[in-house]
């Protein structure tokens, strides 16, 4: 007979080592959090330089992956990186502010402030260290408190949400906007029912709060993010609500930009904190 070491422990101890051999090779495994399209639990993690460490919102030139374009809380900076590639290079085009996303449509690039200014510009002019041509847009928006805003190529529009505006309740619905910039940024407005958000996921704690919203290519569905309420909220071409899914604090620091490449592969990035670092997170489309 062949004994080991487990064979002369106590039979008192015996049920808990294999309990814990168990529940460690468990946590050996790696957890799928399926979302829809998405494994929300297995990104690919491409942590910002320090000068993006407040990264806000991001965007993609025509869905391509080659290089993504970023926006921080603080600087009047639009930056530029390879993925991957820690190195960053920038065009400076406004003074220090509270910068909250940006958009690419056609040759120009969109600025969003968070007091509803947008600033745009060449983008052939992301080459120099300052952008000449910038024109800054003021009154197109109403007053409020903005962070969402994404570019339509095929129309022409500019999507921008409300997160905190004066005549919203944020606990029943929440205000957007369409600027065509072919007809002198004329506007026009959508509603998100928030009441159709807690029906699937519960109260909506302090109102629903978006921080960031994209178009997906493949599906056409709008992908809605709240960074105060910790949420990715989906809907149809028509602003009704599909369906709501809780974050992971742990992999989503602060949400506060989104983009899809042309793929379907879908970015978020996130703002730093004390401990983890800025950074982006890619999640590919699972294929049906």
């Amino acid at each position: 007979m062949q004994l080991t070491v487990f064979s002369f422990l106590p039979s008192l101890l015996k049920p808990a080592i294999i309990l814990l051999l168990l529940v460690s090779c468990n946590a050996s495994e790696k957890k799928e959090v399926r979302t829809g399209d998405y494994d929300l639990a297995n990104p690919d993690r491409f942590n910002m330089p320090e000068s993006l460490f407040e990264i806000s919102g991001i965007a993609l030139r025509n869905g391509s992956s080659d290089t993504v374009y970023a926006v921080q809380d603080e600087e009047g900076k639009v930056f530029r990186l390879g993925w991957d590639v820690s190195r960053q290079v920038h065009t400076k085009f406004s003074k220090k502010g509270d910068y909250e996303d940006i958009s690419i449509l056609g040759d120009t690039i969109f600025v969003l402030k968070s007091n509803g200014v947008i600033y745009n510009f060449p983008i052939a002019e992301c080459t120099f260290e300052e952008a000449e041509n910038v024109r800054e847009l003021k009154g197109v928006l109403p007053k409020g408190e903005y962070e969402g805003m994404f570019a339509d190529e095929e129309s022409g529009r500019l999507f921008v949400l409300c997160k905190n505006c004066p005549g919203d309740d944020s606990k029943t619905a929440v205000t957007g906007y369409t600027l065509d910039t072919r007809k002198n940024f004329a506007s026009t407005t959508f509603s998100i029912n928030v009441n159709e958000i807690a029906a699937i996921h519960g109260k909506v704690a302090r109102g629903f709060r978006p921080s960031a919203l994209a178009r997906n290519p493949v599906t056409g569905e709008w992908y809605i993010l709240s960074a105060v309420n910790k949420l990715l909220v989906t809907t149809d071409a028509n602003w009704k609500v599909k369906d709501a899914f809780p974050l992971d604090g742990n992999i989503f620091i602060q949400p506060e930009g989104i983009a899809f490449d042309k793929q379907g592969s879908l970015y978020i990035s996130n703002e730093g904190d004390d401990l983890f670092s800025g950074n982006i997170l890619k999640f590919k489309r699972i294929s049906h």
